[in-house]
């Protein structure tokens, strides 16, 4: 399986609008701070994917998520793909026995096919305001 986070909120930054030649393009957005992280599991051969909401990113969250991961499938042994955040730093942290994790090297995210998977969600969800 393939791990990666991703933060979700709104953002005050435009992105492109399609207008007519010589029109200004009126686009709504909120400021706002709020946010929150998504977590994600996903394997590339059965199609499973396991998520976690949380509103902030830590070593303990880690564990945390590792250990509900691990007694989802208590009876398949996990390789999870995991890049270097600081986070994921598993000196400190108890991995469950049937996960063992594989880090990407440093600045690789193209390794990672979970990249893909937040930007594919976020193309979806990119200029959408509530009312």
């Amino acid at each position: 399986m393939f791990q990666d986070e991703t933060r979700y909120g709104l953002i005050t930054g435009l992105k492109r609008t399609i207008t007519a030649k010589g029109i200004k393009a009126k686009v709504h957005y909120q400021h706002s701070y709020q946010y929150l992280w998504i977590w994600g599991s996903f394997s590339p051969l059965t199609g499973d994917a396991f998520y976690w909401e949380t509103p902030i990113v830590n070593n303990n969250i880690f564990e945390a998520y590792l250990k509900a991961l691990g007694q989802r499938t208590p009876n398949k042994y996990i390789i999870l793909v995991i890049d270097n955040a600081g986070f994921h730093a598993s000196k400190n942290i108890s991995i469950p026995t049937n996960i063992k994790l594989l880090r990407i090297p440093a600045y690789a995210p193209e390794l990672n096919p979970a990249e893909k998977v937040w930007q594919y969600m976020k193309s979806k969800v990119a200029m959408k305001c509530k009312n």
